[in-house]
């Protein structure tokens, strides 16, 4: 496979776990530095990490 695969973890709040979607992510052999994660709101896109990735 070419390229680097990355990998977005987002929840709602604080309190949520995102343990869940962070094993699926490890199952599909993305490393760590690789993975993302926001907790907040999905209301807009004014999430720090995903606009790391994307560049918006």
């Amino acid at each position: 496979m070419t390229g680097k695969i990355y990998g977005y973890v987002r929840v709602s709040s604080a309190d949520q776990n995102e343990e869940r979607q962070l094993v699926a992510l490890r199952e599909k052999s993305i490393p760590e530095n690789h993975i993302f994660i926001d907790k907040q709101s999905g209301k807009d896109f004014d999430r720090p990490q995903y606009k790391r990735k994307t560049g918006s």
